[in-house]
């Protein structure tokens, strides 16, 4: 089946100010990995699950065209108000039916998506619209041990983001622990027999405590917690924002510490 989520407006609003670019030296690897299996021109790349377009933006520069899809028409349109990529449409659907014709697309993404898909649906699709020699990159981000950094005091903060992760792990879902295995099971199914995987590539970047706390209000499991006790869920964001602040010695939500955590990457290519 394909998850209906992230689709109430104010879900997307967190999206679009909340969730993270994929780093752009891991986009680059993916560029990479096209241009030696398929070889150069790129035409068009379809970005699956795309929500607010972070990774679809990334990849404009490389192609003649980019297409976002998503389930999620309030996704979309918060995608569709980011000025300045002439190249890139986005249009509402699935994975699982995709509105290309057989053999058109150069390459296939899905950033932090991918396990929400059907996935023999999905696989069916991709190879039916990959042109010979087309790729497919499904990337996301784990964050099982991120690292915080902030002057003496990192250590000491890493376990209070860990603890949100414990207390809303009652309402992780099954495709959630699919992307925790970085889709070792979707992989193995790739019909594909030219396939890699990158296991870790690190990444990391300045985030406030405010960005920080909005970062885990976008979450699924949270959004599932808000709907069952609204309350109970909101404190927990303001809990752990004082604890941050408290522990760093800071007032404002708006000071920056330095985050620490890895990206994985399946990447397979069409025969030719």
């Amino acid at each position: 089946m394909a998850y209906r989520l992230f689709e109430g407006k104010e879900h997307a609003s967190v999206y679009q100010k909340y969730r993270f670019t994929p780093p752009t030296d891991l986009k680059n690897v993916i560029i990479q990995y096209l241009d030696r299996k398929k070889g150069r021109p790129h035409v068009l790349a379809v970005d699956l699950g795309c929500g607010t377009g972070q990774n679809t933006r990334l990849l404009a520069p490389h192609f003649k065209e980019v297409a976002g899809i998503d389930i999620s028409e309030c996704q979309l349109e918060e995608a569709r108000a980011v000025p300045g990529y002439p190249n890139i449409t986005y249009r509402t659907g699935t994975a699982e039916e995709l509105p290309f014709a057989d053999g058109s697309v150069d390459l296939l993404t899905a950033a932090s998506a991918a396990h929400w898909f059907d996935q023999s649906k999905f696989l069916a699709e991709a190879d039916r619209v990959l042109k010979p020699g087309g790729c497919m990159a499904l990337l996301g981000f784990i964050d099982t041990d991120t690292r915080f950094i902030y002057k003496d005091c990192g250590d000491r903060l890493n376990p209070f983001y860990q603890e949100v992760r414990q207390a809303l792990l009652p309402y992780t879902s099954k495709p959630v622990a699919v992307a925790m295995s970085k889709l070792e099971e979707m992989y193995s199914a790739i019909p594909f027999p030219d396939k890699e995987r990158i296991e870790s590539f690190p990444a990391k970047s300045f985030i406030s405590v405010r960005n920080l706390v909005g970062f885990i209000s976008s979450w699924s499991m949270f959004q599932a917690y808000k709907l069952k006790d609204p309350q109970s869920a909101e404190d927990l964001l303001i809990n752990t924002q004082k604890r941050f602040l408290d522990e760093m010695g800071v007032n404002s939500p708006d000071t920056e510490i330095e985050q620490q955590w890895e990206y994985f990457c399946v990447l397979a290519s069409k025969p030719l």
